[in-house]
């Protein structure tokens, strides 16, 4: 029995049409990046899901850390009793260096470095893409975040904000095949780039010479060129070089000293001229999302 109505287009000229629309937005996306707005837009709205998700662990939390026994928190309370006593000679240290270190810059001739304001984040979710490492913390643009953010934890770098929503952002982590760091070897001075492979427990360094020298275990932190990653914060160990001079540069692999798989708080780098900069940016965003 043939249908009385129909029901409209043909599934095929519906499945045609959907993969052109798909292909139409994408190239618009990558090519002329006009979707930004939207992204930080969507980013702002799936935030409270992501709050809500959290808040099981947050609970839990809070909870195991308010069940503590009189006797640990005696014990707690005096071992931060002994810490204090050593941070303050640290910190009288500290100052000399301090003062030792700015008297050879006067004579140098160097400029001093510039205050960074730091901003404590706690990450909320972590992307399930296997082939992409970013994950999302609670701090956005109203938080003063911007993107190009530097993104540290207790040990050394983690990457940098990639979109930033209103109460959250998103940080693409150095491990990211997309992600770049330049570095240099402490011992040494010799500059590299450490490059993200796509696993959590290695970097790679490509174009490095047979001449380089370059051993395993050398410590790799960041030399400030480019402008992005203010210098001297550590960044991965040297865990494997191959001298195979049938190859016509040498094969690096490093192992990040952040711990990438276990994330939880975070520390985000402000340069005062640069938040100055982005500034106008995180309000108009603002205002756009409003």
């Amino acid at each position: 029995m043939n249908p009385i109505f129909k029901h409209g287009p043909s599934p095929q000229y519906r499945l045609v049409l959907v993969l052109f629309c798909s292909a139409l937005l994408i190239f618009f996306d990558h090519k002329m990046a006009s979707f930004e707005s939207v992204r930080g837009y969507l980013q702002s709205l799936v935030s409270p899901l992501q709050y809500i998700a959290n808040t099981p662990k947050q609970v839990m939390t809070w909870a195991s850390e308010n069940l503590t026994t009189r006797q640990q928190l005696m014990t707690e309370n005096h071992q931060y009793r002994l810490n204090e006593l050593s941070f303050h000679e640290q910190g009288m240290q500290l100052e000399i260096i301090k003062q030792e270190n700015a008297r050879l810059r006067t004579l140098l001739a160097s400029p001093l470095r510039s205050d960074i304001k730091k901003m404590v984040a706690e990450v909320l979710a972590v992307d399930s893409d296997p082939y992409t490492h970013q994950v999302v913390i609670n701090r956005g643009a109203n938080d003063g975040v911007y993107e190009g953010q530097v993104v540290l934890d207790a040990q050394g770098i983690v990457g940098q904000i990639l979109h930033v929503g209103q109460t959250s952002s998103r940080v693409i982590l150095i491990t990211d095949i997309s992600h770049a760091v330049p570095v240099r070897v402490e011992r040494n001075g010799l500059r590299l780039l450490a490059s993200g492979s796509g696993r959590i427990d290695r970097l790679t360094h490509n174009f490095v010479p047979h001449s380089a020298d370059i051993q395993t275990g050398d410590t790799l932190v960041t030399s400030g060129l480019g402008g992005k990653y203010p210098e001297g914060y550590p960044v991965a160990t040297v865990s494997f070089v191959s001298q195979d001079e049938s190859r016509e540069f040498v094969s690096v692999y490093s192992v990040p000293i952040a711990q990438i798989d276990r994330l939880r708080y975070l520390l985000l780098l402000s340069d005062k001229k640069q938040q100055s900069i982005f500034a106008p940016k995180i309000q108009s965003t603002a205002k756009a999302a409003q």
